[in-house]
């Protein structure tokens, strides 16, 4: 089956790719979860903007991610959650809170698959939260929860 990526999919490809994959692999996995839509002579259109999309948040090489590094390991990210009467978090703080809040303190615009927490944030504290910029370049950002 033909289909046409949305997002980065570890060892298949990037988002605008046209790849070729099983139609069960396609049908089960790829197609229900977003990672791609059916290729069509209309989807083909959507190819350009989704790499335009790609180029704004993606990192040129190295010596940008090494740059990008440094700005976020410079800066202490903050998320502000909200907290019960007895100081308990309302669920847990997610990759996607994350990149708002590193959008809102640095103005850089990261990927969101890109973050990896060290388990779930489901208290309010700091919390160490690594970056993968580049193949060989990892940030380590500290990460501040508190009540807002």
């Amino acid at each position: 089956m033909k289909l046409i990526l949305t997002r980065e999919v570890t060892g298949l490809g990037a988002a605008g790719d046209v790849v070729t994959v099983k139609d069960g692999y396609a049908r089960n996995f790829l197609l229900p979860r977003g990672n791609a839509i059916a290729w069509s002579q209309g989807g083909e259109k959507q190819i350009e903007g989704i790499r335009r999309a790609r180029a704004t948040r993606e990192i040129r090489d190295r010596d940008h991610a090494l740059e990008i590094k440094e700005t976020l390991e410079k800066s202490e990210i903050t998320v502000k959650v909200k907290v019960g009467a007895t100081g308990s978090m309302f669920g847990s703080v997610t990759d996607k809170d994350i990149v708002a809040a590193i959008k809102a303190s640095t103005a850089l615009d990261i990927d969101r698959h890109r973050i990896k927490p060290v388990g779930h944030i489901k208290k309010l504290g700091s919390y160490a939260v690594k970056v993968t910029l580049h193949s060989a370049v990892t940030a380590n950002i500290s990460l501040v929860v508190v009540a807002g």
